[in-house]
């Protein structure tokens, strides 16, 4: 079991001065918790941005999209491009749509039911992109706690140890000891209760994006719909 020293009454209570004053195994949780603490932050600030950006370039796919220009021109404009969101979306479904008629398309309900196959992987992906290291919250929001709890057992343990040693109950003597120790919940808490609340607010924000591609998919599909009608059909008739 590792040793600690007790702080002397006069000395150093700061939170650097109770981190130096602690034992290894706490200093090694305090250490892993700070980094966790940093990582959900840069999370939390990169999720922020990339959905910020997200929903800017739904409008924008929208805005264009409802505009009146034709579907051909727009996938003629977007398919050599990198797009996201619903222009991901549009692209998959325009370009199972082309090959599906350049080979002879014959069935209707197999050329539907393969575009809308297409722009659910579509979405999915985008998905994955958007809900990426969400994950990672979570887990830290959970176990975060129960790791500072750890380190306070353990210093909380070598105190009373030290305690002990030194045959002394005097308040001035024991409490710098068990801050020490309790440094180490707090920080777990500190680290848990930001990647939480991310958690939760990110995951709204995720299901909305997913919401508003998931009902375009479906306004688009049905346009498609209309259009394999007027044009495969006629074909199976003649």
């Amino acid at each position: 079991m590792e040793t600690v020293t007790l702080a002397a009454p006069g000395g150093d209570h700061s939170i650097w001065g109770l981190f130096m004053q602690a034992g290894w195994v706490v200093k090694f949780v305090m250490l892993g918790l700070i980094a966790a603490s940093i990582w959900t932050w840069a999370i939390i600030v990169d999720k922020i941005v990339a959905y910020r950006r997200m929903d800017a370039s739904l409008n924008r796919f929208e805005q264009v999209f409802w505009s009146g220009q034709s579907l051909e021109e727009l996938y003629r404009t977007l398919a050599d491009r990198k797009t996201t969101g619903m222009g991901a979306v549009f692209v998959s479904a325009m370009r199972e749509w082309k090959k599906s008629f350049e080979k002879g398309a014959k069935s209707p309900i197999g050329l539907q039911t393969r575009i809308d196959k297409a722009m659910e992987l579509a979405i999915t992906r985008e998905m994955e992109g958007l809900e990426g290291r969400l994950g990672y919250l979570a887990s830290i929001g959970s176990a975060a706690p129960f790791i500072g709890l750890f380190g306070t057992v353990v210093g909380i343990m070598t105190s009373f140890q030290a305690i002990a040693g030194s045959q002394s109950t005097n308040l001035a003597v024991v409490a710098p000891g068990i801050a020490e120790a309790l440094l180490a919940t707090a920080l777990g808490l500190l680290a848990a209760i930001p990647a939480v609340i991310a958690y939760n607010k990110l995951a709204a924000d995720a299901g909305k994006l997913a919401g508003r591609m998931e009902g375009f998919s479906d306004e688009f599909s049905a346009i498609l719909s209309r259009q394999i009608d007027e044009k495969v059909a006629p074909r199976q008739a003649a």
